[in-house]
């Protein structure tokens, strides 16, 4: 008996010293996470337009390479020779056009997706902090008890917040 009321206090202090541990879905964060959502949004409204533009050469350049195929044994020498140059300049200037396209979504995309990949990682330490958890682990895990789970609560932290300043609209 004496010994039991000597580990009461032991006992008392490991479970005031419990470990809070929590896991969080990074991908379902990356996914769903509105500033994410926005952000692809934008980035199809910005590139919409150089993008119809490319569809519209790509139809052009296909039109004359129809034309070329139906009417090049019927065209002189030298129309022929003319309308193949041109669909060789239209060819190449389409690729070049849909490199630099991409390249530039792709620029545009990685610094958006940094930017938003701080704004989330910032929601998760916040959320962390503000529930005294000691430890927050990222997917991907072998096995995480849902119980622990806290995507949903960091998605709708991440739902209410305002956006950094600094950050596009």
């Amino acid at each position: 008996m004496v010994l039991a009321l000597a580990l009461l206090p032991l006992l008392a202090f490991a479970q005031s010293t419990a470990t809070k541990v929590g896991y969080v879905d990074l991908k379902r964060l990356i996914d769903n996470a509105p500033q994410m959502i926005e952000s692809r949004a934008r980035l199809q409204r910005e590139f919409a337009p150089r993008d119809a533009t490319l569809k519209a050469d790509e139809a052009r350049l296909a039109d004359m390479n129809k034309r070329y195929t139906r009417d090049a044994a019927i065209l002189s020498k030298a129309d022929a020779e003319a309308l193949k140059r041109q669909i060789d300049t239209l060819d190449g200037a389409i690729k070049r056009t849909r490199d630099a396209l991409r390249n530039d979504l792709n620029t545009r995309a990685a610094a958006d997706r940094d930017r938003v990949w701080q704004q989330i990682n910032d929601a998760v330490i916040d959320y962390a902090r503000a529930h005294d958890f000691d430890l927050v682990v990222p997917s991907p895990v072998v096995y995480a008890n849902p119980r622990i789970d806290i995507t949903d609560a960091v998605l709708d932290q991440l739902r209410h917040a305002k956006p950094a300043a600094g950050s596009p609209p």
